[in-house]
């Protein structure tokens, strides 16, 4: 019998689509809802039924306690499954359920509003003898407290928001000179993402390593945890790879951190599923620190669930329902290993900028020990308006060396084109020594990024580019081909610039065998010879003339090169924005006098907020303002006086 018969799912994306996956097994009906962003997103054609809450604005649809509570009265449901982000920690959306009569599939609200402030959790975890990072916390600390505690902690101090968690709004300050813009920078980010821009300041730990416990609690005061997960690698404190269980601990300190994840639920009477995070030195894993406490589903569980076996969004389920855990601490085991990338709509080479646009492929990797927890498909758009996360896959295996291996051979299935992601990043990360020694910090990544996101488009992307434009045939290829003399069929001798993030390559039409396309493809003083077979559906000319390669080495993507503009010499140095979304700062006034590296505009979008700065010194001349939503390229600034 199912615990419910009808439960509403309160997101959008992969997380929703896989509530669904559970809530199908049980023979629960699933109701979606959606914004115009997302009418015919994949948890909309998932579910059993689908309601629109409102526009694009997650303040007006998805954050929308009013139409999300309508929603789920219009069609009858008995209870609510937040998932993760938008309304999953918000204390009031609980309490209105549970006014409306509507099982809140979470925590009682009480919980959520003590763990959802920092302050006030790491005084009710000290209370029960769980330990925390030396700071600075106290309700309504202003910037001149902050800095002076930052002063009696020493530097580094790590700026953190009281509300919130997913790494918005933190900051690593190491000279006291930088706290003054850490802090203003810190509490817009978290006013703006958590509605709260009350700070604290915290010691930065040396060597940190991100580790979490995963419980579960019921209403019947039974307390368990299942185990633990390493989530050290992280960028700009956005997790990317998380693994279970973490390589750094023995037995012993996993059963030490274990109880301190529990007695930390118990600290605010917690029921159902969440995660207690802890900051741990690598050099020292006995002394776990708590960091806070995530009153929610976890975006990294499923390697949880692959090395306990429990479904915990169905141990969600039947918590809410009221029953009692069907096991205790000893009936958990951890069999083998588990580890998880998440697949974002992003650019790494370009600072991890979020991207956007139509899926014109999505091909997904299926194998055994694999799992994906997608939230697009081909034909979906990727909206600007939302996290640019679009995936997870999952790989687990008897050892942890074998879990790596299949997951690098899963994301080596992996084709998303259409959207530049970050899965050769991936790969790449997993290549690393230390990762695969599991030697891992939280400043692993950052540290090597541009490294790591580096990689060189392979002579054969550039052929096969070629070819694509050519059997796209009259007229789409004429804009492309014209000025060069190519016509289809491509002239022997005929040559086209294509460009990639790394510099302009000159592909010229060699003579070919019968069947098979012979090019020419100049780059970087080098030449190299490509045949490619024709009729080979490995690339896709998008409607802007950007070209999508789908190769062995991954997903590519090249363009004519006559669409980069070029400035003439003596121009001023612009600043172009390199993501779609809104701009949330100007810092300096139109014509004023500005040095290299000042801020002059901030643009934040898929809740990530970039900071563009001088590259020069000299005059500037801004060309947005607070409020305008920009395309990515568009220039937003100049700077103009300055040396050529």
């Amino acid at each position: 019998m199912a615990v419910f018969d009808t439960v509403l799912i309160a997101n959008r994306g992969e997380i929703a689509v896989r509530i669904i996956r559970t809530l199908d097994r049980m023979s629960i009906r699933s109701v979606a809802v959606f914004s115009d962003a997302d009418a015919g997103a994949a948890h909309v054609r998932a579910a059993t039924d689908a309601v629109r809450i409102g526009p694009a604005d997650a303040r007006r649809s998805y954050l929308d306690i009013g139409a999300v509570l309508a929603a789920a009265r219009r069609t009858g449901v008995q209870a609510v499954h937040p998932g993760y982000g938008f309304l999953a920690e918000s204390a009031g959306f609980a309490r209105a359920c549970r006014d409306a009569g509507i099982v809140f599939i979470g925590p009682p609200p009480e919980a959520i509003e003590t763990m959802g402030d920092k302050i006030r959790a790491r005084a009710a975890v000290e209370a029960r003898g769980v330990a925390t990072v030396p700071g600075v916390s106290a309700p309504g600390l202003d910037d001149d407290a902050l800095i002076a505690g930052a002063e009696r902690i020493g530097y580094p101090v790590l700026v953190k928001p009281s509300a919130g968690g997913g790494g918005k709004g933190m900051h690593r300050v190491d000279a006291p000179g930088d706290l003054p813009g850490a802090l203003a920078q810190a509490r817009r980010e978290a006013a703006g993402a958590f509605g709260d821009d009350a700070l604290f300041v915290e010691r930065f730990v040396d060597g940190p390593r991100h580790i979490e416990v995963q419980v579960l609690a019921d209403a019947h005061g039974n307390v368990i945890h299942l185990g633990e997960r390493e989530c050290s690698l992280q960028r700009r404190h956005q997790k990317v790879i998380e693994e279970a269980p973490s390589p750094l601990l023995t037995p012993g300190q996993r059963e030490r951190i274990g109880r301190a994840g529990c007695e930390t639920a118990r600290a605010v009477g917690y029921i159902g599923a969440g995660t207690v995070e802890f900051i741990v030195s690598g050099g020292r894993p006995d002394e776990p620190f708590f960091m806070e406490m995530n009153t929610r589903l976890q975006v990294e569980h499923p390697v949880t669930e692959a090395v306990t076996g429990v479904d915990i969004v169905e141990q969600q389920l039947r918590v809410a329902s009221g029953e009692e855990l069907a096991f205790g601490q000893p009936d958990v085991r951890l069999d083998g290993h588990a580890i998880e990338a998440r697949v974002y709509a992003e650019d790494p080479a370009a600072g991890f900028a979020p991207t956007g646009g139509r899926v014109l492929r999505a091909d997904w990797p299926s194998a055994e020990g694999v799992r994906v927890d997608a939230g697009i498909e081909a034909g979906d758009t990727v909206s600007s308006h939302y996290d640019p996360m679009l995936a997870k896959v999952v790989a687990n295996a008897p050892t942890r060396g074998e879990a790596i291996d299949r997951l690098d051979a899963a994301l080596a299935e992996t084709r998303i084109l259409g959207v530049t992601t970050n899965v050769p990043f991936l790969r790449a990360l997993l290549a690393e020594p230390e990762v695969r020694a599991g030697d891992l910090d939280t400043g692993l990544i950052d540290r090597g990024a541009e490294r790591i996101a580096h990689r060189e488009t392979p002579d054969a992307v550039f052929a096969r580019a070629a070819l694509a434009l050519i059997e796209r045939g009259a007229p789409d290829a004429r804009g492309a081909w014209a000025s060069d003399g190519w016509r289809i069929g491509g002239a022997v001798g005929a040559s086209v610039r294509l460009r990639d993030g790394d510099g302009v390559a000159v592909v010229t039409r060699a003579p070919r065998a019968a069947g098979v396309g012979g090019f020419r493809v100049e780059r970087n003083q080098r030449t190299a010879h490509v045949e490619v077979p024709e009729g080979e559906a490995a690339a896709i000319v998008a409607r802007d003339d950007s070209i999508w390669v789908s190769e062995a080495s991954g997903a590519w993507l090249v363009e004519p090169a006559r669409s980069v503009r070029r400035r003439r010499r003596g121009d001023a140095p612009s600043l172009e924005s390199p993501m779609p979304g809104t701009v949330v700062a100007v810092h300096v006034a139109d014509g004023a006098e500005v040095a290299a590296g000042d801020a002059l505009v901030s643009v934040e979008a898929m809740k990530m907020e970039h900071v563009l700065r001088a590259p020069v010194a000299g005059i500037a001349r801004l060309g947005a303002a607070v409020g305008d939503r920009v395309a990515r390229g568009q220039e937003l600034a100049t700077v103009e006086g300055a040396a050529s």
